[in-house]
């Protein structure tokens, strides 16, 4: 007699339970081997499909009915054919094979979930193997040679397949079970996990794991699961260079763009539902260094998130996609998306984690969804039963939420500085010999050209996160990214190569930052152009003071520093008063120009498309309202500069205010061999040393970033060497002091007294050294 839906639930829900309970590492299966593949196969569906929810409740009941109503969909216009499953939907890379998986596992869910409609049909159980099937005959199998994206054969269709075979095990006949064993041994070879090199590294080796170890599961097979484990090891050190999680809590993928939004979620994800899978079974993930893993959380991925979004500067090609041409739903890839999809990888990661930490997470996942207004996270339309399921379950913890941590964070090592404050947060973005301008790649975000020159990211203190959300991109003037000094010369589309390949011949990118203040500093060189400019931002209590120096350039273009460029949204009548030092716009904040200079200002509709900056999303056309603020350097300049504050939140009273009072900035210097400033009432002096120099009683040996901050009678240094030599420099401040308290140990006090004088070795990593002291 055919299983029905409801034996089938009641045959695997006294396993699942128990497999519930060895997620969280409290128990181990006594069960034989044997048995153990069905445990972990269980498991793996209460990790995929949700468990602990009421199916007749909401968001479920809504997306358990979505799911049927889809699954329908497909059903019914299935049509199977040499080339295709589905009309219009050929089996070509780079997604064409995984489309048809993508909706065939719909298919699955639909007929193994209660809530759909479709629960056990039988007629659609008949469908999905049928589908299955014609893929596996037509194109996914051992005599097939991989061709186009080597993504299609080796993540997208194997992770979908596997899937649909865990959850379909026994309806399946072991044909068609080992007929998908063999296409995944075929395109995931054992090699594939042997070196770590490639396309195998950092999230794809964690997405190759995955579908390795499931395979090992529903195949019987211990030493593809013993594999699997085995590879996720070198996803787990720190790296110094290429894809990989650094000390300071960049990640990086594709060797040098800055990725934690959207690789760094797959690799947060995958391993999440990996440890889980495995916990307390005769394959759990036991290396030690998997802890590096869990601190990420706090250390890499939390300060990237503002109130539920994930900054677009570590989204990659990513922020291109907004509405795909596929069968998402209309859900807009944004980056509140991107945050979500982070947010409930965390949450899936704390049920494998101490209790101390689960606490922390829950609470940090509590706060942003709290705050998020703009997309609510717990109706997320991106997410399935499972994610659903676990993110109302952390949001009835006990646990208080937390708020947005008032803190600097410096990611040196993929070029990116988030300086948090009461109310509001900035993010800038750069580029180096080290890290991209850009990334483009597969027709995705072929004019990113400058989302590396110094592009500034802020949300201001109203909550309201939809700056960089609200069609943002499709509309933007990629030329007038807000924060950019940029060549006006025209670039043709994916300008200096693909997949992260073009760029700057520039060491001096990086900053100094005691984790509260920073000192951050670029020199810039403009792509495709001979524009040259250094340019620093130095973050403070109440502002970003900019500065930008030595802008030169040869190209018979303008040369912009585009001050701002904010989206109104459709059609926004924010008011906008400039005065000659000064300017606000309504409900964001504001600019000050401490010694003036003529603001350029222009507001204009846009229009634009999803598909005009990526070939497989929507072509419906959107307008948007933009206020544009800019400083002209004109054309060619030689030795061009600007000094200006950002001031996120602020009203015009505040704004006039700073901008009459002469004596809370002093800009130092402001040229091509130093850009410092001091604020007395914080009791900071920054400092950013493009060449050894000296100013303002501090003198340096070689090219650094200085961050002095005095109390009372004790002062803080913070010092860094961009440029990464690792050559050993000094540093003299010409001032008394009784004596250090406290210092890193790659920090030499050589003297005190009448001045200090250090000698710091600092490494290649680009991070700070810190020495404390007692003035005289």
């Amino acid at each position: 007699m055919p299983t029905t839906r409801r034996t089938f639930l009641t045959a695997t829900s006294a396993t699942a339970a128990g497999a519930a309970l060895t997620v969280l590492g409290t128990a181990r299966p006594a069960a034989a081997a044997e048995d153990e593949y069905d445990t972990l196969r269980a498991r793996w569906l209460t990790i995929q499909l949700g468990t602990g929810y009421d199916p007749a409740a909401e968001p479920f009941a809504d997306r358990l009915k979505e799911t049927g109503e889809l699954a329908r969909g497909f059903r019914d216009t299935m049509a199977p054919t040499a080339d295709s499953l589905w009309p219009g939907h050929r089996f070509d890379p780079p997604a064409g094979i995984t489309q048809s998986y993508s909706r065939l596992w719909t298919m699955t869910r639909a007929y193994a979930q209660e809530g759909t409609g479709l629960t056990g049909d039988q007629a659609l159980l008949a469908d999905i193997k049928r589908g299955l099937d014609h893929v596996s005959t037509t194109v996914y199998n051992p005599s097939t040679t991989r061709y186009g994206n080597w993504w299609e054969w080796q993540i997208g269709s194997p992770r979908l397949l596997l899937d649909i075979v865990a959850t379909l095990h026994d309806e399946l006949t072991e044909a068609q079970r080992e007929a998908a064993c063999a296409a995944v041994d075929h395109f995931i070879p054992d090699s594939m996990l042997g070196d770590y090199t490639g396309t195998s590294t950092g999230a794809n080796r964690v997405d190759l794991c995955r579908s390795v170890a499931l395979r090992g599961i529903v195949g019987r097979k211990p030493e593809k699961v013993i594999l699997a484990r085995d590879a996720l090891s070198p996803v787990f050190p720190y790296v110094t260079k290429g894809d990989g999680l650094y000390t300071d809590g960049s990640f990086v993928q594709h060797t040098w763009v800055a990725y934690s939004g959207t690789y760094g979620q797959v690799l947060m994800d995958g391993l999440g539902r990996l440890f889980a899978l495995l916990a307390g079974s005769t394959w759990e993930v036991t290396d030690p260094k998997r802890q590096i893993i869990l601190d990420s959380v706090e250390h890499a991925f939390a300060p990237l998130i503002h109130d539920g979004l994930m900054m677009d500067s570590v989204n990659g090609r990513a922020i291109s996609r907004g509405y795909l041409n596929s069968d998402d739903l209309g859900v807009m890839r944004s980056d509140h998306f991107h945050g979500h999809a982070l947010i409930a990888a965390i949450a899936l990661l704390a049920q494998g984690a101490s209790s101390a930490e689960r606490d922390s997470w829950h609470g940090m996942v509590k706060g942003w969804i709290a705050r998020d207004t703009v997309t609510p996270i717990l109706t997320d339309r991106q997410f399935g039963t499972d994610d659903l399921a676990r993110l109302h379950t952390v949001q009835a913890s006990p646990v208080p939420a937390a708020p947005e941590p008032v803190a600097h964070r410096l990611f040196t090592s993929m070029d990116r500085s988030v300086h948090r404050r009461p109310g509001w947060a900035a993010n800038i973005s750069m580029a180096s010999e080290r890290i991209s301008y850009y990334e483009c790649g597969n027709g995705e975000n072929p004019r990113g050209w400058h989302t590396g020159a110094g592009m500034v990211y802020w949300w201001g203190p109203e909550g309201k996160t939809d700056q960089y959300t609200d069609w943002f991109w499709p509309t933007v003037d990629f030329y007038r990214l807000p924060g950019t000094t940029v060549s006006t010369k025209r670039l043709a589309d994916k300008a200096g190569g693909e997949w992260g390949e073009p760029k700057p011949d520039a060491q001096w990118v990086g900053g100094a930052t005691d984790g509260e203040f920073a000192a951050v500093g670029q020199h810039l060189k403009g792509l495709g152009s001979t524009l040259e400019a250094r340019k620093s931002w130095f973050c403070v209590a109440d502002a970003v003071i900019c500065l930008g120096a030595g802008i030169t350039a040869r190209d018979g273009a303008p040369v912009e520093t585009v001050v701002d460029n904010r989206n109104l949204g459709e059609s926004g009548s924010n008011s906008l008063t400039v005065r000659s030092r000064w300017a606000h716009l309504e409900g964001h904040g504001g600019w000050v120009l401490p010694s003036g200079g003529r603001l350029r200002t222009l507001r204009e509709d846009r229009t634009g498309a999803w598909s005009d900056i990526n070939t497989t999303s929507s072509t419906e056309r959107r307008t948007r309202r933009w206020q544009t603020l800019w400083l002209d350097h004109g054309t060619d300049p030689t030795d061009a500069s600007y000094v200006y504050l950002l001031m996120p939140g602020a009203g015009p009273r505040e704004l006039a205010e700073r901008a009459a009072d002469r004596g809370w900035l002093r800009t130092l210097a402001n040229d091509s061999a130093r850009q410092a400033v001091a604020v007395p009432s914080l009791g900071l002096t920054a400092a950013n040393f493009w060449t050894p120099g000296t100013v303002r009683g501090l003198t340096v040996t070689g090219p650094s970033s200085v961050l002095l901050r005095r109390r009372g009678r004790t002062a803080g240094l913070t010092v860094s060497e961009p440029t990464r030599t690792g050559r050993p420099f000094e540093l003299v401040w010409h001032h008394r002091v009784a004596r250090v308290t406290a210092h890193d140990p790659s920090v030499e006090v050589l003297s005190t007294g009448r001045e200090l004088r250090l000698r710091i070795t600092p490494g290649t990593a680009g991070g700070g050294h810190r020495c404390e002291v007692t003035l005289s």
